[in-house]
């Protein structure tokens, strides 16, 4: 007994002193992989990591403070938007970032999945690589022309356009507006245009994911089904859903994460100079955005500071949401990020 054990530590102590010897000799060996993690290493420190350090800025005084210099202002800035004269806008554009992202979870989440489904029953190769090609296409349009095309959409009446756009035309035919403003000034009409016009662009190309996760599931299941009688709903249910369980969970995870993360361009083409579409349609990066200067209201003002205190509590709170989100999907099934 005491020889095994004698020996069980000889090969630990023999792993543990050729561990680097190892590593040096599996880094030799792919060599090539890992020339190529090189460029993604560099965008990670350049644009991640080294920007971290600006978010110092935002407990200082002054609007030419950095890193190494000014005066600590303590969490003056986070007062100034969570209570202070600036609370209102920051609320406002939190609580749209929050609802325009979990109206675009419940109804854009779904629609990439019924995609691959869809694509996936489809058996002439040709048809369903044209229909898969139109799909994508709107992902690689971009943000300027699918804004401007949507804007020309919702025109409403004027001198130059006594019709206005077809959107407007169909939405005054059905009497859901009597203003002859656009479509995209009055703010009941933001945030469905908004949602449409996202799913719209990203339903195709999210479907990729989702279609690649139904071809590795074994056609053999599927034949076994058939044989027991099942039909194509429970096939869909019983087979497809729980081959494509890990894919949908990691999705859904990553897409929690993405709630509180809204992209201001898009935002702020769509108001351009409407600022009543503010009501709806402002979030926190375009509330960002404005405060840092690019604002016309907010010129001469030295706010850019509670800019970044608006960023660095959007960016915990979707940490947070991530970490939740993952902690509950490794309790209740085997599928998790971390």
């Amino acid at each position: 007994m005491q020889q095994l054990v004698e020996r069980d530590q000889n090969v630990i102590d023999e792993v543990e002193r050729t561990k680097w010897k190892r590593t040096l000799q599996t880094l030799i060996k792919d060599w090539r992989l890992y020339v190529l993690l090189i460029p993604m290493l560099l965008f990670l420190i350049l644009f991640k990591y080294f920007p971290i350090g600006g978010l110092l800025t935002g407990f200082k005084w002054g609007s030419d403070t950095s890193m190494y210099n000014g005066e600590w202002a303590g969490l003056y800035w986070a007062q100034y938007i969570f209570s202070g004269s600036m609370s209102g806008r920051f609320w406002l554009a939190f609580r749209n970032t929050f609802v325009n992202s979990m109206y675009g979870l419940i109804l854009g989440f779904p629609i990439p999945i019924f995609l691959a489904l869809l694509f996936s029953e489809i058996k002439c190769t040709g048809y369903r690589s044209f229909l898969q090609v139109a799909s994508y296409l709107p992902h690689f349009v971009s943000t300027v022309v699918v804004t401007t095309i949507i804007g020309l959409w919702c025109e409403g009446t004027s001198l130059l356009n006594a019709n206005g756009g077809v959107v407007y035309m169909l939405c005054k035919a059905l009497h859901l507006t009597s203003s002859n403003d656009t479509l995209l000034a009055q703010p009941k009409f933001f945030r469905p245009i908004y949602q449409i016009s996202g799913i719209w662009e990203g339903a195709g190309y999210g479907s990729i994911v989702y279609f690649a996760a139904i071809l590795a599931i074994s056609p053999t299941s599927y034949e076994a089904a058939r044989i027991d009688g099942a039909s194509k709903l429970q096939q869909i249910r019983y087979i497809t859903f729980p081959g494509m369980a890990p894919t949908l969970t990691i999705m859904l995870i990553m897409r929690i994460g993405h709630i509180l993360n809204v992209g201001y361009e898009k935002v702020i083409l769509l108001i351009g100079d409407k600022p009543s579409a503010y009501e709806t349609g402002d979030v926190v990066s375009s509330f960002v955005y404005r405060m840092s200067g690019k604002d016309p209201d907010y010129k001469g003002s030295i706010i850019a500071q509670a800019g970044i205190v608006a960023d660095l509590f959007n960016s915990i709170l979707a940490m947070v949401l991530v970490l939740g989100a993952n902690a509950i999907s490794r309790r209740v099934s085997t599928t998790s990020l971390f």
